[in-house]
């Protein structure tokens, strides 16, 4: 959709999903495969920060756990039981929570849906230029250059 003009207001599950289903490289991108993202944010021409409008399948997961150097985001949960896994481990959330990551803080995260019904979310996130992605559980490093990530091995060689 264009943001030449943007729109007043809309039904965000109308919203056509994301076409590329994830940034990440082989064999990360796979892990996300049952991800829905909606960019509701774009539909309004906001540069300041994104709000996605995500399903996650069961036995799917957010994300690989990451933290962002710049970033702070936030989550709300619509529907169904995702667990949060953090820093500090794993704990359920519900329909009404919601979470925040600060920037710079380095507590990776992760929605994962280990249930048998779609999880829904809001997830906020600020557009900080020069923010990174660190992924302690994989071979992985991220980097926002011109708008986009750009992925590295965490010694800094190519995908």
């Amino acid at each position: 959709m264009s943001n030449d003009k943007a729109q007043a207001a809309v039904v965000a599950a109308e919203v056509a999903p994301r076409t590329k289903p994830s940034n990440y490289p082989e064999p990360f991108a796979t892990l996300v495969q049952g991800r829905e993202k909606r960019q509701l944010g774009d539909v309004f021409g906001l540069r300041n920060f994104g709000v996605n409008l995500t399903r996650l399948l069961p036995n799917c997961v957010s994300a690989l756990r990451h933290a962002h150097s710049r970033q702070d985001e936030f989550i709300y949960i619509l529907q169904g039981f995702p667990t949060l896994h953090t820093n500090e481990g794993r704990s359920q959330l519900s329909p009404g929570m919601c979470a925040g990551f600060k920037a710079g803080t380095g507590d990776a995260h992760q929605l994962i849906n280990e249930t048998p019904e779609d999880v829904v979310y809001l997830e906020v996130g600020d557009r900080t230029p020069g923010d990174e992605g660190t992924y302690p559980d994989d071979d992985l490093k991220a980097v926002m250059m011109q708008g986009k990530w750009q992925f590295t091995h965490k010694d800094g060689t190519p995908y």
